[in-house]
């Protein structure tokens, strides 16, 4: 199993645009052994409260069904267990602890994505990577500043970034470079899996729950393609001082030599609400509003602003329109209320 990932390491590495059609296969009872034998025992269970020695307990058996139920796509991943752990700025973040059995099947994900991705990852990245670390990208930036002409500084902290990760975008980005139907499946699944918090489920339209086992890697595959190649094969060709880029997970830190290139790689990181997400809102708002349209307008119009300014305070977008009903009945104005700068 490990001359096999070492061989797609290999052609990921030497290859221009390598496309893998046939890896799924790799997800046998070796590799799922393997796995079980590298997962901590020690962690937190998921929603099904199976541990590592009970599932060890018919591990031959287990793993041999498990192998079935992937061939023939009857598999079909438990909702992660939704649970909150304290951050240093006295909030709290939301982890999703997934079954023992599907953190088996996540490491081998992994493992396998690891094997195609890690060869292309570019030097910038630091988090979630073999031999890196913070402190490595720390390192990094402190040599940049301090020995090169670096003068001015973008600093960027992603809000919700794993939480929100757009699924489509994520499989396009899986497909530049995997073209096997069978593990696509299997990631689409994950992704769609669902969150259990308080006996309720919910769906997961968007993101990858962190406390995945397979979350920190599809997190960097989403950011190799939409932060770091960008910055290697647009900004820096722009650019006519000296720049560079580090990145650790949702974090990242931009140097530049000119102000004014700085600034203009900072006007380019606008957040804006995508078209998609937009037009899905607008369609939910729209049948909102048809169902309660025989209530009171007061009503219908203060609870619709408490929805507004939901949206406004994640997307910070600007809203025109309904002028003349804004003279009797006004909606909360759209305000930019977090500055990821």
């Amino acid at each position: 199993m490990e001359t096999k990932l070492v061989r797609i390491a290999e052609i990921s590495a030497t290859s221009k645009h390598p496309i893998f059609t046939s890896v799924y296969h790799l997800i046998n009872e070796d590799m799922l052994k393997q796995c079980h034998k590298e997962l901590d025992g020690n962690k937190a269970v998921g929603i099904d409260k199976v541990t590592k020695d009970e599932y060890r307990k018919n591990l031959d058996r287990n793993i041999k069904e498990l192998v079935q139920r992937l061939k023939n796509k009857s598999f079909k991943p438990l909702p992660s267990l939704r649970v909150y752990i304290p951050k240093g700025n006295g909030k709290k973040r939301p982890l999703g602890i997934a079954s023992y059995e599907d953190k088996i099947v996540q490491m081998a994900v992994k493992k396998i994505l690891g094997a195609i991705y890690e060869p292309r990852f570019l030097n910038c990245m630091y988090g979630f990577r073999p031999n890196r670390g913070c402190h490595e990208a720390i390192k990094e930036v402190y040599q940049r500043i301090s020995y090169g002409k670096i003068s001015y500084i973008v600093d960027a902290d992603i809000k919700g970034f794993f939480d929100h990760i757009d699924h489509d975008w994520m499989m396009k980005f899986l497909e530049w470079n995997i073209q096997d139907k069978n593990l696509l499946w299997l990631i689409r699944k994950y992704l769609k899996a669902g969150i259990m918090e308080q006996g309720k489920f919910e769906p997961t339209e968007e993101g990858s729950a962190q406390g995945s086992v397979m979350s920190p890697m599809l997190a960097n595959i989403y950011m190799h393609h939409v932060l770091t190649l960008w910055f290697k094969l647009v900004v820096q060709r722009e650019m006519q001082g000296e720049c560079f880029l580090v990145n650790f997970a949702d974090d990242f830190v931009a140097g530049f030599q000119y102000k004014s290139e700085a600034e203009r790689y900072y006007k380019e990181l606008k957040v804006q609400t995508s078209r998609q997400k937009f037009e899905q809102k607008v369609r939910a708002y729209k049948n909102w509003i048809y169902d309660n349209r025989n209530r009171p307008m007061r009503e219908i119009i203060k609870e619709l602003n408490v929805k507004l300014i939901g949206h406004y305070r994640y997307y910070g977008v600007t809203w025109n329109g309904f002028v003349e009903m804004l003279k009797y009945y006004p909606l909360a104005k759209p305000k930019t209320y977090y500055c990821l700068y």
